[in-house]
């Protein structure tokens, strides 16, 4: 009995001094995660403030950027937005320290590409935002022009200028996201195509007669000359 008992006792009292050696790391990763989180809070009121005081929500309302999200169901907020990429990336951050004094190396690395991945988000969507805006100011050139072209199809036109730059803002989101990136550009390439392709048609099928009345008059000239 007293054997086992020496038996038990070692890998016991081995495990027992592990945990004693393991404490402080343990206290202080949780320390370090608790700070980090009270400074993401904290950050996350800031930016959020800050966006108020600006008034870029507002901003966004009259440029038409807002609307654009809600017409696909999403509410758009300036401020939360950037108030939660920065509580998250400040979260992350914590974390990785924490991890980093736990030595999980591998948890570690994976939060390190979380936060180089942050910045792709970021960006694009600031392409997002910038593509709406200037999707909503092309088409009111658009339609402002052909309107005083006195022509018929001002909505059509411009609601066909507006939407190309959007899917074309949609597609460079995506890559920037590095979400299918080579589907995107068959995608891409194809949308190209079938606009020349359009393009060509509508000028084959309905500019053929003014075609022909340009080359009629332009022969025409070149034998004035002779």
């Amino acid at each position: 009995m007293a054997y086992s008992s020496e038996v038990l006792q070692g890998p016991l009292l081995e495990l027992w001094e592990t945990l004693v050696a393991y404490l402080p790391n343990l206290l202080g990763a949780i320390i370090v995660f608790l700070i980090g989180v009270v400074v993401a809070l904290v950050l996350r009121s800031v930016v959020v403030k800050v966006i108020l005081l600006l008034r870029v929500d507002e901003l966004a309302k009259r440029l038409e950027i807002t609307s654009q999200f809600e017409r696909a169901g999403l509410r758009l907020h300036i401020g939360s937005l950037l108030g939660w990429i920065v509580k998250w990336f400040i979260i992350i951050i914590a974390l990785i320290a924490a991890t980093d004094i736990l030595g999980w190396d591998q948890v570690t690395n994976y939060l390190q590409q979380v936060v180089l991945f942050i910045p792709n988000v970021i960006i694009a969507v600031i392409i997002l935002l910038t593509g709406i805006l200037l999707a909503n100011f092309v088409q009111n050139v658009v339609k402002t022009a052909v309107e005083a072209a006195k022509l018929s199809s001002a909505d059509f036109l411009s609601g066909v200028a507006k939407w190309a730059i959007l899917v074309f803002t949609l597609m460079v989101a995506l890559v920037q996201l590095q979400i299918a990136p080579e589907l995107i550009q068959v995608l891409f390439t194809g949308l190209v195509a079938m606009l020349a392709l359009a393009g060509g048609l509508a000028f084959g099928l309905g500019g053929k007669d003014h075609a022909h009345r340009f080359l009629n008059r332009l022969q025409k000239d070149i034998s004035s000359e002779r």
